[in-house]
């Protein structure tokens, strides 16, 4: 009697790795959903319909960004540039974006020294945002980076950026309190 063994790895499956040109000129196509897709890594991503406990969290965040540093400070699903390595193959669109000036004065994509925090709100992606997404931000030295989990009703905090990576993370759980770094009688307008 004769076994099957099947030894090494697994063979590797051709992906297309996207370009920003190339997802662009797909967008502009018409192509059915193309706007729900986000370029990170070369991979399009579908941003898939959101459920109630996402959509929830997103409103209430943005909602109290906006109270903290003003409406026309905080950006919500649109596009950042990231760091200039990444650029030809990431074009992130973050659920929220506080920037360090007015969307108004924006005339394309807010750099990294130009956004003061980046928030995703995570039901189904947890995993994904605390480690592809973290990366790709720490890479662009976003200073500030928060992981709402929403099934464990946590705050994940990703600061100083190094080497690619966060070096301070910190868990926060439902009743503490968490100030944004750039958060200052200087800026904000409410306190916390």
């Amino acid at each position: 009697m004769s076994t099957l063994q099947i030894t090494g790895a697994e063979p590797s499956i051709r992906r297309k790795v996207w370009t920003r040109e190339e997802a662009h000129r797909l967008v502009d196509s018409g192509f059915p959903n193309a706007e729900k897709l986000e370029l990170v890594n070369g991979e399009l991503v579908d941003r898939m319909g959101k459920r109630h406990p996402h959509v929830l969290w997103h409103n209430l965040v943005r909602q109290w960004l906006m109270n903290v540093f003003g409406g026309d400070f905080v950006q919500s699903e649109d596009p950042i540039d990231v760091a200039p390595e990444d650029m030809p193959t990431n074009e992130p669109e973050p659920d929220l974006v506080v920037t360090t000036k007015s969307v108004r004065e924006f005339t394309t994509n807010p750099k990294p020294d130009e956004i003061r925090l980046v928030v995703e709100i995570s039901d189904t992606t947890v995993k994904y945002d605390r480690t592809v997404k973290a990366s790709l931000y720490a890479r662009a030295g976003i200073q500030e980076y928060w992981v709402v989990d929403v099934s464990k009703k946590r705050l994940i905090v990703h600061r100083t950026p190094k080497n690619g990576e966060y070096t301070s993370i910190k868990i926060h759980t439902s009743g503490e309190v968490i100030t944004p770094l750039t958060c200052n009688a200087a800026f904000c307008l409410n306190k916390l």
